[in-house]
């Protein structure tokens, strides 16, 4: 009687547990920044989707364990029964571990693709040069020929030793518009990361990365470099600002006729 009131305890604080961090929007995000993106949404749901499977094998874990010390503690020097070579438990060992597996991969596979799917003709693209220790965001617009050309292009300052941080450059992006990123380095290895995109790219020399994502919310989100490159590599922040597409239609707009002017 004592063990089946200790395991309905155990069971009602569990609950209580679960209901206190299902009230919060962010504790269901188990760690997460809120997503911004379809792709960013699909991450966080596979990670949430982890965590339940953890719970779930976890719980069974621990009842069994618990189970165990409440019914089966030694009453007396008489050997317990034995189960070893019974197949059915045998085969179950290893039938449920491989289901487990099985299902997370299937997920793990599914979503990946998802994420890491490029289209043949996304509304925005845009070149990101990393170098230490700052960005350069080159947008790119094909003209009636076919012919890729920038059109608007905006260069972070590197941060000067000793010097107080200076303005982050900004990626300008539309929302609900499919955006390309194309990643490039001419030193060493970087890594493109927005905590609200919960992606990130490694920024390679000699090799372009590159994947796409459409943000569903405007804002303005911070970006940083995720691989150590060199001494100010802390200091190698951006950011990402999402604005409706009529918006970034005037910014392009405006950059094109900046350019035309500095050009005459």
């Amino acid at each position: 009687m004592r063990g089946r009131r200790a395991l309905k305890s155990a069971g009602a604080l569990g609950l209580l547990a679960m209901g206190a961090t299902a009230c919060s929007g962010e504790a269901s995000r188990l760690g997460m920044p809120e997503p911004i993106s379809a792709q960013a949404e699909r991450m966080l749901h596979l990670w949430q989707g982890s965590w339940i499977a953890a719970f779930a094998v976890g719980a069974v874990v621990w009842g069994l364990i618990i189970w165990a010390v409440l019914f089966h503690r030694k009453r007396s020097d008489d050997l317990p029964p034995q189960v070893r070579y019974n197949m059915p438990i045998e085969i179950l060992y290893t039938a449920v571990p491989f289901v487990i597996i099985a299902v997370l991969f299937y997920f793990t596979a599914r979503d990946e693709n998802y994420v890491e799917r490029t289209s043949k003709n996304p509304a925005v693209t845009i070149d990101v040069i990393a170098f230490q220790w700052s960005w350069q965001f080159d947008y790119k617009e094909r003209d009636s020929t076919g012919q890729e050309k920038t059109v608007a292009s905006v260069v972070g300052q590197p941060v000067a030793p000793n010097a107080p941080a200076g303005p982050k450059p900004v990626m300008t992006i539309p929302s609900d518009r499919s955006v390309r990123v194309r990643l490039h380095s001419n030193d060493v290895i970087h890594s493109f990361w927005v905590p609200a995109l919960l992606y990130k790219k490694d920024v390679m020399p000699g090799y372009t990365n590159e994947f796409e994502f459409t943000a569903k919310k405007t804002g303005t989100y911070e970006g940083r470099c995720a691989e150590l490159c060199g001494v100010d590599h802390s200091r190698m922040l951006f950011q990402l600002k999402v604005v409706t597409p009529d918006e970034y239609a005037k910014f392009i707009a405006d950059s094109k006729a900046k350019a035309a002017g500095g050009a005459q």
